[in-house]
């Protein structure tokens, strides 16, 4: 009974699956696919693994292999299979691994050295390292470099540096990252500090933006402009140019406006003359104050980077123009220090550097200050700053001609001056003609000086108009013309405009002067050799 119900059952499991219908044979192909995609991800899954234990295995092997040095190369040999390296303080000369390309294999390159010392990896140029300076470019790959305590060496030049001597784009005063061990210079390094201080750029001013210096314009053009456009003249009639030029005066009268007037002047006539827009000038606009440096010898390594700068860019003929804004800031008379000395080394300094302008084409020196009598007098002597040229007051006829740039027709007038003096451009000239006549006039007292041998000068506001006045006068005129016009009284600039810009501007330079310096007033008169015992302000007492 058991054999046979056994035989039954092993008779009807076949029976049953053969027999199923199209239902269970969906289930099982479902059941199939579902079972494969388990098993791709699975697979997925465990390759993955397989690769990750690769990755950490390779890791460990990395964290058990010695660690590597690194060195300078120096040379190759042996068509690459071997090469001088200096690391660790020595030159030695090792084995080249046969993974290594001996294209890849550069003088000055950084290259890695593995457990038996042989290089294994070359990784590119020293990106850091000591900054030198460039003292003189001997030949096609050195250099002459010197560090911070001066210290020259000689250097050779690998990577970008190579490309830029051969370009002649390196020169003397440039900053370069050196390895003074292995004795490589490797890249030029832009000094923010000698950006900061030079400003290459030639100035967009013209000489038809400054009035009333007309005389002191054609001397700074007969000083500056005559021996760039025609050194074969001053040649022929045995005449240097001179190596420098002083403009001094009161503020605010237009001295560092010609220098730079004088330098695009220059700038144009040279392409003018030349043909080519490529030849140019150069102004380089000394900031005088910010060369001034706490540490000692900073000050002095800077003026000689400026004039190493004048020096390359005059080598290749093209002129240089170095202005000194406010000269007397940096360059005053030697003793005359309060807290400090630096002008006894400053000054000669500056003195070395104007001497070492003899010898060099195209360069040329312009100071500016209003207080010359505190420059050193070693600078200002014949041979150093030979020109000197005094930028005066504006009389009324240079007002009127400084006037003429700032008020002009184009500044909206308001219809009834403008009907009145028979258009804008009438108009403008009734106004100029205003400014001048309440300045300039007597009844603007300023100041009286009372001298020892009981004489007096009267000074008046006309006699400390400067440009810088006349412009502040026509922003005050627009100023108040645009006050009256949001406030719907008024539709342009009106005489009375001009009468309240005046007194507001005499107004608050009668608050300014200081009186406790007699001998600056004698000064500003014009009588420097008499003593003052008493200063009158206008409208007050105020004695000395």
């Amino acid at each position: 009974m058991t054999q046979h119900t056994t035989d039954q059952n092993l008779h009807d499991g076949p029976t049953a699956r053969v027999d199923s219908g199209p239902e269970s044979y969906r289930q099982l192909q479902l059941a199939n696919r579902t079972l494969g995609t388990r098993n791709a991800k699975l697979t997925e899954m465990l390759r993955s693994s397989r690769d990750k234990l690769d990755e950490l295995n390779s890791r460990l092997d990395a964290l058990a292999e010695p660690p590597s040095t690194y060195g300078t190369l120096l040379d190759t040999g042996d068509g690459g299979l071997t090469a001088e390296v200096y690391t660790a303080g020595r030159r030695m000369r090792l084995a080249v691994s046969p993974r290594v390309s001996p294209g890849e294999l550069h003088p000055g390159a950084l290259v890695r050295l593995g457990e038996g010392q042989q290089i294994v990896e070359v990784c590119g140029y020293a990106d850091s390292g000591d900054i030198g300076t460039v003292v003189e470019v001997v030949d096609a790959d050195r250099i002459v470099v010197a560090d911070k305590l001066g210290e020259e060496a000689l250097m050779k030049c690998a990577g970008a540096l190579t490309s830029e001597l051969a370009a002649k784009q390196v020169g003397p005063g440039d900053s370069v990252i050196v390895d003074r061990r292995a004795g490589y210079a490797f890249e030029v390094i832009s000094r923010a500090e000698v950006e900061d201080l030079v400003l290459e750029e030639v100035p967009d001013v013209s000489y038809t933006d400054i009035g009333g210096l007309e005389n002191q314009i054609e001397q700074l053009h007969d000083a500056v402009e005559l021996p760039f456009l025609h050194p074969e003249l001053y040649r022929d009639y045995g005449l240097l140019p001179p190596k420098g030029v002083l403009l001094y005066g009161p503020p605010g009268c237009g001295k560092t406006l010609i220098a730079k007037a004088v330098a695009s002047s220059l700038s144009r006539k040279i392409n003018s003359e030349a043909g080519t827009p490529d030849a140019k000038s150069y102004f380089l606009n000394i900031k005088g104050p910010e060369l001034l440096n706490k540490f000692v010898g900073e000050t002095e390594r800077q003026i000689r980077l400026i004039f190493e700068r004048a020096r390359k860019i005059a080598s290749a003929g093209q002129p240089v123009i170095i202005f000194f804004d406010e000269m007397e800031a940096i360059f005053r008379t030697r003793g005359t220090g309060v807290s400090s000395d630096v002008e006894s080394t400053v000054v000669p300094q500056l003195l070395a550097e104007i001497d070492g302008v003899e010898g060099l084409r195209n360069v040329i020196v312009i100071g500016a200050s209003n207080r010359e009598e505190l420059i050193d007098p070693a600078i200002l002597r014949p041979g150093r700053l030979d020109v000197k040229i005094r930028v005066e007051r504006p009389d009324r006829a240079a007002a009127a001609d400084i006037l003429e740039k700032y008020l002009t027709a184009a500044v909206p007038m308001s219809s009834t001056l403008s009907d009145a003096a028979g258009g804008p451009e009438g108009a403008a000239a009734r106004l100029r003609a205003r400014v001048i006549d309440n300045l300039y006039s007597d009844d603007r007292p300023y100041l009286t000086l009372h001298y020892a041998d009981g004489t007096h000068t009267d000074l008046f506001f006309r006699d400390f108009a400067s440009g810088a006045m006349l412009a502040n006068i026509v922003d005050r005129v627009k100023k108040l013309a645009i006050k009256d016009v949001l406030r719907g009284d008024g539709d342009g600039v009106t005489e009375a405009h001009v009468d309240t810009a005046v007194d507001e501007e005499c107004r608050d330079n009668d608050d300014l002067p200081d009186t406790t310096n007699p001998a600056e007033w004698a000064r500003i008169s014009g009588h420097s050799s008499r003593r003052v015992v008493e200063i009158t302000m206008a409208g007050r007492e105020g004695n000395q």
